[in-house]
């Protein structure tokens, strides 16, 4: 038998309905419904219900197998040499992320996701971690705590990203300019 005891049928239809959430979550203003799904998987409704268990559960693996790459990719770079230019790095990256999904803390309003909050938490440890290094390394202002410049750089982050992407550059140089200590 395949993986955790389920039949291969079962275990193809969870991973074509995760697939077409997936999917659906780059399409601004798609309603994420088990039913849409499962039209986009080509499966019925209760197909996919019987994969996951319900939506949340379906939305919650989509979403971390999307946030992963990232959390892994700010792993990557926190140990960087230059931690400003890894922050950089980092954060050009995020809102390309962020624009392409955007629309993604709008479906997960309300749902039960613990693999996505446990992953959006590791990410948030991850760049403060990034933030305190780059203090440390006095390449940005150390004037504020690094909880409060990791929320501010994330909504900040966030912000650009659901407005015009051709400026993100622009707006992620005022940012990180923002960020460099004060020279006053």
């Amino acid at each position: 038998m395949p993986a955790h005891g389920r039949r291969a049928d079962a275990v193809r239809n969870r991973q074509i309905a995760l697939d077409a959430a997936t999917a659906l979550l780059g399409e601004p203003g798609t309603a994420l419904t088990v039913e849409a799904i499962a039209k986009r998987a080509g499966l019925g409704a209760a197909t996919v219900v019987r994969a996951f268990g319900g939506k949340d559960a379906l939305l919650d693996a989509a979403v971390a197998e999307l946030l992963r790459p990232v959390v892994q990719r700010a792993k990557d770079l926190s140990g960087a040499s230059q931690p400003d230019r890894a922050l950089r790095t980092f954060l050009a990256e995020l809102m390309d992320f962020q624009s392409a999904y955007h629309g993604i803390s709008t479906e997960l309003r309300g749902l039960n996701v613990p693999a996505t909050t446990a992953l959006r938490a590791e990410l948030e440890g991850v760049v403060r971690a990034m933030v305190a290094r780059a203090q440390r390394a006095g390449v940005i202002r150390t004037d504020l705590e690094p909880d409060v410049l990791t929320d501010l750089i994330g909504q900040t982050a966030f912000a650009i990203a659901r407005f015009d992407g051709d400026l993100a550059g622009a707006y992620l140089t005022v940012l990180m300019d923002g960020l460099c200590p004060s020279t006053r």
